[in-house]
């Protein structure tokens, strides 16, 4: 008898955001956060600046917003889904939840990175 196939389910899309070219997260919820979700063990992608990769149009943006289902760390959530239009790589509002590293804790923001994403974006 032929073994039924098991399909893992898809590593969840993480993006971190380092927000490096501007002081607008504090320090302490950006550590915080890149240092949990290394301990994790997690696969998450850690960018540099999303404003910066929106002002230059990097194609690593189409990537992200073409993967669907991402959970972004960043800051504003208007903001980023702007920065995403911009740079003509608009996010599907559905399947992407972006989490506010300027409102929230580490902690919150971390939990919400970790947690199965439940289609429902932010």
């Amino acid at each position: 008898m032929p073994e039924t196939p098991t399909t893992a389910a898809p590593a969840p899309n993480l993006i971190y955001c380092r927000c490096a070219y501007a002081r607008v997260v504090p320090r302490k919820v950006k550590d915080g956060v890149l240092e949990a979700l290394a301990a994790s063990g997690a696969d998450f992608d850690a960018v540099p600046d999303l404003c910066e990769m929106s002002a230059r149009r990097d194609p690593r943006l189409a990537e992200i917003a073409a993967a669907g289902g991402a959970t972004i760390a960043a800051c504003y959530p208007r903001a980023v889904r702007w920065l995403f239009s911009s740079a003509g790589a608009p996010l599907d509002g559905e399947r992407v939840t972006i989490l506010n590293m300027r409102e929230e804790t580490a902690e919150a923001v971390v939990e919400s990175m970790l947690k199965p994403n439940d289609g429902e974006g932010r």
